[in-house]
């Protein structure tokens, strides 16, 4: 590593005396490094991004551009599996992604598809933690000390409440909600609210969906698809045979039975 113990960078101003930077990392002219930070080799970091004071940046970290991380969060680390054996892979962080305060993420294994990905525009706050080989979508936000076991997949703008663990190989589907200290253990179900310690789902998620501006007959579609699945007596194949009959001509609805028919460790219902 390259230690810098004057008190300004001639060749990079933005990046502080005494962090400590390997000289194979590729930094974005404009990346600004606060001090105390460590950044490993085999590192990439976008355009526009800031780096707060203490962070590690491990091997294998891909940072986009404009992103914000804070003071004591490790991205990049080493899995928390047995079976990883050192093997070269990678954590991917999307473009205006903000990482908080003691956020940890951690690199993929073999056995997972060798990526952990944050996508674009998410929030991920303070102390939460993403395991190995997690893939989350566009606008997730993960509240504080939200954690994510391996292999967890977070779709498109869901948002997982404080305190939550998620069960590995489990998904979360878009727009969904997670309700605080929940744990989920099977998938929860796009558009929904899911809630609880086992997490029950509780029906659509009217609050997020008008924020993002879903219309009224969405809106109606879909509170008729979780009567079905939750409230009407139906086990799920008969539920869906009748959101199928019954409901043809909604895209979110279709997200959602696409959803259900693709799950493997089953739906919270």
């Amino acid at each position: 590593m390259i230690q810098v113990k004057d008190n300004q960078s001639i060749e990079r101003p933005l990046i502080h005396a005494y962090t400590s930077i390997h000289p194979n990392a590729r930094l974005a002219a404009d990346v600004r490094v606060d001090p105390f930070t460590m950044i490993h080799h085999n590192v990439e970091i976008g355009a526009g991004t800031w780096i707060g004071s203490n962070v590690t940046i491990m091997e294998g970290a891909r940072i986009g551009k404009n992103c914000r991380i804070y003071p004591g969060a490790v991205v990049a680390a080493d899995p928390q599996d047995l079976k990883f054996d050192g093997e070269e892979t990678t954590v991917v962080i999307g473009d205006n992604t903000t990482i908080r305060e003691f956020v940890t993420i951690h690199r993929g294994t073999a056995g997972g598809g060798m990526l952990t990905r944050v996508g674009d525009d998410c929030l991920i706050m303070a102390q939460a933690h993403i395991a190995h080989d997690c893939l989350i979508g566009d606008g997730v936000i993960m509240a504080n000390a939200a954690t994510l076991a391996g292999h967890v997949i977070i779709e498109d703008r869901a948002n997982v409440g404080a305190y939550s663990g998620i069960h590995q190989f489990c998904r979360v589907g878009k727009e969904a909600y997670i309700g605080g200290y929940s744990v989920v253990v099977k998938d929860a179900l796009p558009f929904a609210l899911t809630v609880g310690n086992h997490a029950k789902c509780y029906g659509l998620n009217t609050v997020g969906m008008k924020r993002r501006g879903y219309s009224r007959e969405a809106m109606d579609h879909l509170h008729h698809a979780f009567h079905l699945l939750l409230s009407a007596k139906l086990n799920t194949t008969q539920a869906i045979e009748r959101i199928k009959e019954e409901i043809s001509d909604s895209s979110e609805v279709t997200d959602l039975l696409t959803f259900i028919e693709a799950s493997t460790r089953g739906v919270t219902k």
